[in-house]
């Protein structure tokens, strides 16, 4: 474990930025915060899911507006660009998925489990975005990309399944 990741504590939690930022706890979870935060936008999906597509792309738009500060901010508190704790990135990114997608458990899981992969492993211009961004702008763009190539995936194995 870096000493970056082993300095997050619940203590953190009482400022309203990191609450956020940190996703209300779990990104301090010392087993992939990332993930972790994945699975915890989950449920804000499930409900934003069957809303109108509009109201939706609103959520996401706004999502990413104040992701953008908060996870600048976040970052510029504990010193560490893009730390790994910092998951706002992540939900915000799961929430664009659900506009994209209609609502369905499995596509759900499905669009967690491509966000994950696309996240983790960073395809161009994914890790451009990572390595060449700094601020909150490149901390959320790097997950709607990811988000974006897995709505992407998802569509593709929809045709796929209705093509066969």
């Amino acid at each position: 474990m870096n000493d970056a990741r082993r300095q997050l504590s619940a203590r953190l939690l009482l400022d309203p930025v990191h609450l956020l930022a940190l996703g209300f706890g779990s990104g301090i979870s010392p087993w992939m915060p990332g993930t972790m935060g994945s699975l915890l936008a989950l449920l804000p999906c499930w409900y934003v899911a069957p809303l109108a597509w509009p109201v939706k792309l609103a959520i996401a738009i706004a999502m990413f507006v104040v992701g953008v500060r908060i996870c600048d901010v976040s970052s510029r508190k504990l010193g560490v660009h893009d730390h790994p704790g910092i998951v706002f990135d992540e939900i915000a990114a799961m929430l664009t998925i659900t506009v994209i997608l209609p609502q369905s458990w499995m596509q759900l899981g499905l669009a967690f489990a491509l966000f994950r992969v696309f996240d983790i492993w960073k395809p161009w211009p994914i890790r451009d975005l990572d390595h060449r961004m700094s601020g909150g702008l490149g901390i959320m763009l790097d997950d709607q990309m990811a988000a974006l190539y897995a709505a992407i995936g998802i569509g593709v194995i929809d045709y796929g399944m209705i093509a066969f």
